[in-house]
């Protein structure tokens, strides 16, 4: 079952982001990337990661080999948003 947009998190666009700049991103990149470009000032790496499997979870991102490199499959911001 797909997320519908009203259930993402302010987190969970920020990430979405992320995937329109990279094909693939890693937990420790989003991380890296909240603290230095978007003035999180405490955001775990866990919390990151809990995101990108509960977007996996959903089939909207795909855990490539079980190593944490996450892709995006289907945008679940709509087409509206999606700007690939």
């Amino acid at each position: 079952m797909t997320l519908a947009p009203e259930k993402l998190r302010s987190i969970d666009h920020l990430l979405l982001e992320y995937f329109d700049d990279k094909q693939c991103i890693t937990a420790a990149y989003a991380q890296k990337r909240l603290l230095n470009d978007d003035d999180h000032d405490e955001v775990s790496r866990a919390y990151v990661s809990q995101r990108l499997i509960n977007l996996a979870e959903h089939n909207h991102a795909q855990n490539l080999l079980d190593t944490g490199l996450y892709e995006l499959v289907d945008d679940p911001r709509g087409d509206d948003d999606d700007s690939k």
